[in-house]
Formats: C-alpha cells, structure tokens, sequence
C-alpha cells in the first residue's frame, strides 16, 4: 500500500463487528501480555452497546477496513490500525478527523506503548498525568496526553 490511497467514512452500526476485530488484532499484536483479555464476542458487544452509542466512529478502508477511530467530545476512547497498515499514514488521517471535529482533545495510552506515545507526541498530544494503572481494566499503568488547537 502506497501512503495515503485509502478513503475515510463514518462507520454504522452494522460496521462495529469489523471495527472490533480491528481493535483486537491491533491490540493484542501491539500488546501481547494482555492478549485474550476479551472474548471476540465481548469485544463486539462492547462496540455496538457502548462505543457506538458514545462515539463517533470512523474507518479507513484500503479497500477493506484498515483501521477506527472513536471520538466524543474532548476524548478519543479508540485508535486502532492492523499490524500490516501501520506506518501509511492511515493513523494520522483518522486522528485528522478528531482534531478538526474538536479543538481540544485527551486519551489514555499505556506506559509501555511507547509506539503510541511516539506517534500521539508528532502530532501534538503531551503527557499531563499518569498513574499505576490501579484504577483501569487491565491494571497497566497508563498515561493522559492532551491536545490543543493553536490558539484554543
């Protein structure tokens, strides 16, 4: 895949099954120690019952679905590309999408994601908190980065 020759669209309920597949093959290649924390039919509930109904949802399909992204206002609560599509700038198109619909954003990521924590900070986030990861699912400690428009 050449860079940017996917299209982005918002996703419907119909489409959650996928995006929740999405979500766990990124997760668990990027975050092999909590592999299988989730069942696959636990991690589609979750996002047709909680993240559709919360988030706006978006995808970048290179034909097929490559990865989402989950927003609301202030929060990306989901950022998620398979393994085999990260580093085309299909990430950074999806996360475009959240900053132009929100002039100032937060999200969680793990400590030991520094893959994440490298991208979040080219594109702007800083780290303002973190804790020991006592208080989340996964008891992984974690960190806040946030996100501001210029000017805002």
């Amino acid at each position: 895949m050449t860079a940017n020759r996917f299209t982005l669209r918002r996703l419907d309920l119909q489409d959650m099954a996928q995006a929740s597949r999405i979500h766990r093959a990124s997760f668990d290649n990027t975050l092999p120690w909590l592999k299988g924390l989730h069942t696959p039919q636990e991690d589609q509930w979750f996002y047709e019952n909680c993240v559709f109904e919360q988030c706006e949802v978006w995808a970048a399909f290179s034909p097929d679905m490559a990865g989402i992204i989950a927003f609301k206002t202030g929060w990306i609560e989901q950022l998620y590309i398979l393994p085999d599509f990260q580093g085309h700038g299909i990430g950074s198109a999806l996360l475009r999408q959240a900053q132009t619909t929100f002039p100032h954003l937060q999200l969680w990521t793990f400590q030991r994601n520094i893959q994440a924590q490298k991208f979040y900070g080219k594109h702007g986030f800083t780290a303002i908190d973190q804790t020991d990861g006592h208080d989340n699912e996964e008891k992984e400690p974690d960190i806040l980065l946030e996100w501001r428009k210029s000017g805002s």
